[in-house]
Order: C-alpha cells, then structure tokens, then sequence
C-alpha cells in the first residue's frame, strides 16, 4: 500500500479534519507556564498506573505532585465503565477525560506509545490529539515518517519517537538507538523528533546523557526512570539507580529543553504514588 497522507481519497477528509480543528480553536502552543514547577513541565505516564483506570491516573499522578499527564492507548476510563482511552473514542467521551482533567488540574500533554499501520492510523491519531490539546504524539512508527511529518504540518502538532530497549542482534528493531532516531528526524519539519526514555537506554546499554546529546534539539518529551542496572533490570526511584539523571537534567536544560517529562515507573504497580512523587520531586530539586 502506497504510504503517503495525499492519496487523493484522502483529501477531502482531511481538510474536513483540519475544519474541525480550526473550528474548535485548537493549536500545538507551548505548555502554558502556569503548570511550571521549578521550571519545568513534570507529571505521569498514565502507564504507571495501568492496574487502575484513567480517571485513577489523574488523580494519582495530582497526588504525586504532578500536574500533567500522558495518557497511552487502551487504558479503560473510569470505574465502571467499558470506555477506553484511545484515538477512536467518541466526541462524548473526549469531552468527559478533557472535563476531569480539568476538575483535577492536571493537564494532558500526550499520547503514547501509539503505533501506526498506514497514513489513515496517522491521521486519526494526529486529529484524536488535536482534538484533545494535546503537546504531542508518541510513536515508534518511523516507517511512516512522511505521513507523521505531513500530519505534524497539517495540524501544526508535535510527533516524538520513542525508543524501547533494544540491541545490534536484533536489526529489525532500530528506534532504540538515537542515531537512527537522529537518521530519521534531523532533516525533518522541526516539530517532528525524540521521546528520550531514559531508562530505556540503559536497557539498551547507553549512556542517556550521551543519547540526549546526539539528539541535541530534536528532543520534544522525556521518559524519565532510572533503573537498577544496565540491561534488564527493575526500575527504582531517580538517584538510585544507572541513570544519571542529574546530568541528564542539567543535559536538557543546556538544550533549552521546554517540553514535558513524563515519570514512567514500572514497578510497584499498585502503589506507586510515593515513588512517582519522589521522580517528581527530584526533578523539582534541580530547578531551571
């Protein structure tokens, strides 16, 4: 299948996309400062808390300290309800997670990882986040950067790249290593760059100080967990781990770093406030 967003089936219903975005006043502004917490823009992974819903979600990652949230694909809404959090969701149901983020003070800032299977998948996904006021979209779909591009374009939306764990051994997965990444994105729309998943990296046997520094400027949002070792290893709090995550603060702040870092715990999964609000707080303690 031809992967480009200007099939000519396509055209109608993306400028019909691109009304409604219009219409509804919506753009890929900055975080408003008001959510700043010592300088920078820090909440949750709504993955942290994949074991409750949604609405759990914001209001642990409020609880924690936060004050944004990224929400990922399939997580279910609200008690009680068979509502999931996704692309495809109904107007209705959009209006309702933006309304409790709102009640909670927490604001949406992402969405991801969500994969992508052609131009239409890309598409929606970049109109699901337009519609939400969204910072960003988070994908590791790299295959399709010249729909994502055109998309981040259309809609005037950021599309980070996110990389998972990986290795040499296996050359069918490559978006863990930031000089692909960098390949990819370096002569790209400047709205178009990297989600830095700190821990991942040392998954992967990197540096994330050194990984930062190959993706100097192209780095929209952060993964931020430190883990207990090099390779597969448990996740622990900021500081006691591999990662170096002072200097990968002090990193991102020589790079004029303005987008969100989201503190993905994997661990402790029915009882992670303490831990995401001691990440929340170290981030806090190194102040821009």
């Amino acid at each position: 299948m031809e992967n480009t967003i200007m099939k000519p089936k396509h055209s109608i219903s993306l400028l019909a996309a691109l009304s409604v975005a219009s219409a509804a006043l919506l753009n890929a502004d900055p975080i408003p400062d008001s959510y700043r917490q010592n300088g920078w823009f820090v909440g949750a992974q709504a993955y942290t808390f994949k074991e409750f819903t949604a609405f759990e979600a914001i209001a642990k990652t409020k609880e924690a300290g936060g004050n944004m949230i990224e929400f990922f694909p399939g997580q279910k809404m609200k008690p009680n309800s068979e509502e999931k959090v996704h692309h495809s969701m109904s107007e209705a149901a959009m209006a309702e997670l933006k309304a409790e983020c709102l009640r909670q003070g927490v604001r949406p800032v992402n969405y991801g990882v969500v994969g992508a299977k052609n131009s239409d998948d890309v598409r929606d996904i970049m109109l699901f986040a337009k519609k939400m006021e969204l910072y960003s979209v988070c994908t590791e779909s790299t295959e399709l950067i010249v729909d994502w591009e055109a998309c981040a374009k259309a809609f005037d939306m950021r599309v980070a790249f996110h990389e998972h764990g990986g290795s040499m051994s296996n050359p069918n997965y490559k978006v863990w290593n930031p000089l692909y990444i960098l390949g990819v994105v370096e002569s790209r729309d400047e709205r178009v760059g990297a989600c830095a998943d700190l821990g991942h990296w040392c998954t992967s046997h990197l540096k994330p100080v050194e990984c930062l520094r190959i993706l100097d400027g192209r780095i929209v949002s952060v993964h931020l967990k430190d883990k207990a070792a090099n390779g597969k290893a448990p996740v622990v709090v900021a500081g006691a781990g591999v990662v170096d995550v002072a200097a990968c603060l002090e990193e991102l702040k020589r790079q004029k770093f303005d987008g969100h870092i989201s503190i993905e715990h994997e661990a402790d999964w029915n009882d992670s406030v303490p831990q995401v609000k001691a990440n929340i707080d170290f981030v806090k303690a190194h102040a821009k």
